[in-house]
């Protein structure tokens, strides 16, 4: 299926948007920019990455579709994050990992309206992140982040609220 990308949306010519095999879409919302070296790639799953408008997705990202992306509108997520809806499965010792394929998702990832997300941010599978949130830089994100919230780390961990 091929990626719609709204008129208004800026996409660098650096950019790489891979087109699904497997049926997922991409949408780029309107005055939206998607910066050089942004990779959006189909795959681990059928999901489809969705976004908002006014959102802003800096150089060096990768999003994967895996279970699925959702950005909402005037988002920005600053350079070299990365957005791994999916996860692989890896129990058995009888088989190469990656002849194992995927585990059952978590639901994907979802970022509401107003988000910050900083430099070097690493979103997973079950990701929320609620209206307004700001994720500190170089931080994994694996659940929910409560709206409002400013956070960061690896554990995740508030440091205060948006006033």
């Amino acid at each position: 299926m091929p990626s719609i990308i709204n008129e208004s949306a800026k996409i660098s010519p650096l950019a790489d948007i891979e087109e699904s095999v497997f049926g997922s879409r991409i949408v780029v919302g309107p005055h939206s920019l998607v910066d050089s070296f942004v990779k959006i790639k189909p795959v681990g799953g059928t999901g489809d990455v969705l976004i908002g408008s006014h959102t802003i997705i800096n150089s060096g990202c990768v999003l994967y579709s895996g279970n699925g992306i959702t950005i909402g509108n005037h988002v920005a997520i600053a350079a070299n994050c990365v957005l791994a809806p999916v996860n692989h499965e890896y129990r058995s010792r009888d088989q190469l990992i990656r002849e194992q394929r995927f585990k059952r998702g978590r639901g994907g990832i979802l970022i509401e309206d107003d988000v910050w997300i900083g430099a070097g941010c690493v979103l997973l599978d079950g990701a929320i992140l609620r209206r307004g949130c700001v994720i500190g830089a170089m931080s994994l994100v694996r659940d929910e982040v409560s709206a409002y919230s400013v956070q960061a780390g690896n554990p995740l961990q508030l440091l205060g609220w948006r006033e």
